[in-house]
């Protein structure tokens, strides 16, 4: 039986709801919960909406530096990555695998590269000018510590990060990330954050401290989304 053939047969399967069992860390220790197909389907489609407006279109290709722990927003981007028809690279996240993150960046000329984090900038540092290697490149989504040290190189970084168990995604306008209010509600509380399942979420989650410094910020964005966007204080 071909490849083909297996999956094909596969996709006719029945298969659980559960496509994850998400763990995050928050104020008072680490907390799981279930992520369903159908969550993550709506996660993709928000995603793909988000790097669209980064201008992201078929045929331009891009960069990911990920790591494995980080599946339920990691599959989203690559969801959404396919959607759009972008061929994309993926690098290691930690520091040790900064060498692959420059190897796919000279050969692949990324449009975009998505989830760019300190350890990867610092390992870079020791062999390249990060400001003359990114400086180019049309969108830089990086993580909310090495935002500012891209922005101090000139690189207009935006912000990618998993906050909780949502992913929060700066646009263009870089005036705070936008999180998805169908699933997520986030408020803050003596200046940190903290998130509640939206009615678009299948698992209960009540009001949780994060943990993680930062403010919510409500009203139209300068890119027309009402959505609430987190200004993370790591990433200023």
């Amino acid at each position: 039986m071909a490849r083909a053939d297996t999956l094909a047969r596969a996709r006719t399967l029945d298969r659980p709801e559960l496509a994850y069992l998400l763990r995050f860390p928050t104020a008072d220790g680490v907390r799981d919960l279930e992520l369903t197909w159908a969550e993550l389907a709506r996660d993709t489609e928000w995603t793909t909406a988000r790097l669209r407006e980064h201008g992201l279109a078929a045929g331009q290709r891009a960069l990911l530096t990920a790591s494995g722990f980080e599946g339920f927003w990691g599959q989203a981007v690559i969801g959404a990555l396919r959607a759009l028809k972008v061929p994309y690279g993926i690098a290691e996240a930690m520091g040790w695998d900064h060498r692959r993150t420059a190897v796919f960046h000279r050969e692949l000329a990324p449009h975009a590269v998505i989830g760019l984090s300190a350890q990867t900038l610092e390992g870079l540092a020791g062999a390249a000018d990060i400001g003359e290697m990114f400086r180019s490149t049309p969108v830089v989504l990086a993580r909310p510590a090495a935002v500012p040290v891209l922005r101090a190189v000139g690189v207009n970084a935006s912000v990618i990060s998993a906050v909780g168990p949502a992913l929060a995604l700066e646009c263009p306008e870089r005036s705070g990330a936008h999180v998805n209010a169908a699933a997520w509600r986030f408020g803050e509380r003596g200046g940190q954050l903290t998130v509640a399942a939206g009615e678009g979420c299948t698992s209960p989650l009540p009001e949780t401290p994060l943990g993680i410094t930062g403010r919510v910020v409500a009203g139209r964005c300068g890119c027309g989304s009402d959505e609430p966007r987190v200004l993370l204080a790591e990433a200023n």
